[in-house]
Order: structure tokens, then C-alpha cells, then sequence
């Protein structure tokens, strides 16, 4: 048991873990090279986009335009944002400027002789296989590719969370101590009683039939 209880321990680690690594901001620095809007049916992975620009709507087919923000980090390697509004919904950004940021970026684009190196705030996963993008929230001009951010967002929010942890573990401890432990106790005690008075009600009747034995 001690072994099941770890591993659901660590199967919730890690779902808490993967849904803040999702759900937080992340500033990535890259070179813009391209932004373009595409018509997409949405399936399985619908999960991972924001719900439609605020103010449209989804066609009757279920279709709809999805603006993207192609760029390429200062190692070589390839990214594409894709550049939705996240309105009231989750994860609560509260973006409605889609439109704006999808202008900006394009005003950044460079090529590798020129570069000019932005810095995409964004949130997500990119993953190939289910065709999934991280959500550009601002972009933003920097010096250079070695541009470095201090994530104060990120800081404040999981210190936030780890008081709140620590809290709400020192109430239930305090609950515990307080309340089931000593009800715990005064249920062994009660067995122990119930058990003894058990013990000498049948002793007294195993002897009597000892008697008759005699």
C-alpha cells in the first residue's frame, strides 16, 4: 500500500506540475520571419485552443481562422505561435487584442542578415503530432538574442500558491491533532474494552462447560 500511495502522490505531482507549466507565462526570445492566418477544423486537439476571437463566430461547419506567428530562435530551431484571444476564458490572461499583437508581429519581421530579435510572451505546448501551438500573448522588441527576463509572474504566483499549501497543511494538521486523533484513540480504547469484556464473558462460559465436562 505504501507503494500505491506514492505513486498517486506522484501522479498528482505531476498533473499539478504539467498544468502550471502550461498555464504560465514563458518569454521566449526569436526571429520573426513570418505571420499568416489559416482555416482550420479543429478535433481531438481543440483542448489546447482558446475559444474564438472575441466578438466571432464559429462557423457551421465548425471551422475557423486562426492567426499564427511563425519565428526561428538565435540556435536554428523553428517555432510557430499561434496567436488567439483568450477573452474571459482560461487560462485568464484576459486577451482581446489578437488582432494588435498579429500587426506588431508583422512589423517585426526580419531576415537572418537583418535580424531583429523579439521577445514572444506566450503560454502552451508545441507538440507536432497533435497540432498543438503556444499562444503568443505580447510581443515585444530587445536588444539582442541574449535578452534575459526575470519571470516575476511566475514568482509571485507559485510563492503564492506554496503559502497557500503550507496553510491549508498546517490547518489540516492542527484538525487532525485536534479531532481525529483523539477520536482515533477513544475508538481503541473502546475496542479494548469490548474486546476484554468479550474475553471474560466466553472465559466464564468455557469454564461452566468445563464443569459439565468434569
Amino acid at each position: 500500500m505504501r507503494y500505491v500511495k506514492w505513486t498517486v502522490w506522484g501522479l498528482v505531482a505531476l498533473m499539478v506540475v504539467s498544468f502550471l507549466h502550461y498555464a504560465l507565462p514563458q518569454t521566449d526570445v526569436v526571429r520573426i520571419v513570418g505571420t499568416n492566418t489559416q482555416r482550420m477544423d479543429l478535433g481531438e486537439n481543440s483542448w489546447f485552443f482558446a475559444a474564438n476571437d472575441s466578438g466571432t463566430a464559429v462557423a457551421a461547419d465548425g471551422t475557423r481562422d486562426i492567426k499564427f506567428i511563425e519565428s526561428v530562435y538565435p540556435d536554428g530551431d523553428t517555432m510557430v505561435f499561434r496567436n488567439e484571444d483568450t477573452a474571459w476564458g482560461w487560462p485568464p490572461y484576459f486577451k482581446f487584442n489578437s488582432f494588435d499583437v498579429q500587426a506588431q508581429a508583422a512589423d517585426m519581421l526580419s531576415t537572418q542578415a537583418t535580424a531583429t530579435w523579439v521577445a514572444v510572451t506566450h503560454y502552451g505546448w508545441r507538440n507536432q503530432f497533435f497540432t498543438i501551438f503556444p499562444n503568443a500573448v505580447a510581443v515585444a522588441r530587445v536588444e539582442g538574442p541574449d535578452a534575459t527576463f526575470i519571470p516575476w509572474v511566475n514568482i509571485v504566483i507559485l510563492t503564492t500558491l506554496l503559502v497557500l499549501i503550507l496553510l491549508v497543511r498546517r490547518m489540516w494538521m492542527q484538525f487532525r491533532e485536534r479531532t481525529i486523533d483523539p477520536a482515533l484513540a477513544d475508538v481503541d480504547a473502546r475496542a479494548d474494552a469490548v474486546r476484554a469484556s468479550a474475553g471474560g464473558f466466553f472465559g466464564r462460559i468455557v469454564a461452566w462447560f468445563r464443569t459439565w465436562r468434569r
